[in-house]
């Protein structure tokens, strides 16, 4: 069977610096917030053109305390799309907040901007637009009516590190910019990990405290906050990986260009990719009144193939 994600052929081809690499932190032994976390963070903002990007443990976390960020409250509504992993709505919902949904771009499967406007009301405090499969969001939209209704904006990138909209990255455009580098990602490591980029200092500052029990320093504590720090090994296997996101992410689209190319069959409906947007193709996702029949065929071909969502 083809896999839809081949992690151990990608290891394989890059064993000697990801063995090197965990090596090294484990010869030092400091395995939490060490070098290798500062450094991929550093790197990570200076990737997407930002000041501050802080490392999480997951990318549920890294949407949860930009949340918390931004003082959400229990009743507050918080606007984002119905077609994505549960974690968009869930940290909502943990937060006691309400997620209030708005419908897709059928061309795009993102949140449609039209329809936002029509959902704000004095409760409303955030948009959270999601990358998904790796096509940005219509961000300019987006921002636009951010700004005028005073909302903050938190841009789930989840599927989408390496995305860009109008030559801006994804991430980089909103209030905050949350990761995953779960395994089966663009940029992944090897179990959980995330990270928040953001623009503003204050932010950032909250953040850092929010990912570490609320503490600056060792058993001083200013506030209830997480134990979600990204660990040191994965950061060591994330800074090797980084490296080689915008040839993977290449890769990613000339292949989509040679399935675009070979399915012509009709009834089928290909990804889009709007004017000024570059997708990643975290997923090639095709709609078809024969998805069933379609998958059954495949995986006769040993071909692994899935439903989202």
């Amino acid at each position: 069977m083809i896999p839809m994600v081949d992690l151990r052929r990608q290891y394989e081809g890059m064993k000697k610096d990801i063995d090197a690499a965990i090596r090294g932190v484990l010869e030092k032994t400091q395995f939490i917030l060490g070098p290798n976390v500062a450094e991929l963070e550093r790197e990570i903002a200076d990737y997407q053109g930002v000041p501050h990007a802080i490392g999480v443990a997951s990318g549920t976390d890294a949407l949860l305390l930009a949340l918390r960020a931004c003082d959400l409250q229990p009743g507050d509504e918080v606007i984002t799309t119905p077609f994505t992993f549960i974690a968009t709505a869930e940290v909502i919902a943990i937060l006691q907040a309400k997620p209030v949904f708005v419908d897709i771009d059928e061309r795009t499967y993102n949140i449609d901007p039209a329809g936002i406007e029509k959902k704000i009301t004095p409760r409303t405090r955030a948009i959270i637009p999601v990358h998904l499969f790796g096509h940005p969001a219509d961000m300019d939209a987006i921002m636009d009516i951010g700004r005028r209704h005073k909302l903050r904006v938190i841009e789930d990138c989840a599927q989408a590190f390496g995305a860009s909209y109008r030559g801006r990255r994804v991430g980089s455009i909103g209030d905050f910019g949350c990761f995953s580098f779960f395994p089966s990602k663009n940029l992944a490591c090897y179990g959980d990990g995330g990270m928040v980029i953001t623009r503003e200092q204050g932010m950032a500052e909250k953040l850092r405290l929010l990912r570490n029990h609320g503490s600056r320093v060792k058993y001083h504590h200013d506030l209830l906050g997480y134990n979600s720090r990204l660990d040191e090994i994965q950061a060591a296997i994330l800074r090797v990986k980084l490296h080689r996101i915008e040839e993977w992410n290449d890769g990613r689209r000339r292949a989509a260009d040679l399935y675009r190319a070979f399915i012509r069959r009709q009834g089928v409906t290909l990804p889009s990719e709007t004017s000024g947007c570059r997708h990643v193709y975290h997923q090639f996702t095709i709609r078809s009144a024969d998805r069933d029949r379609i998958l059954e065929s495949l995986s006769a071909q040993g071909i692994a193939s899935a439903v989202y969502y």
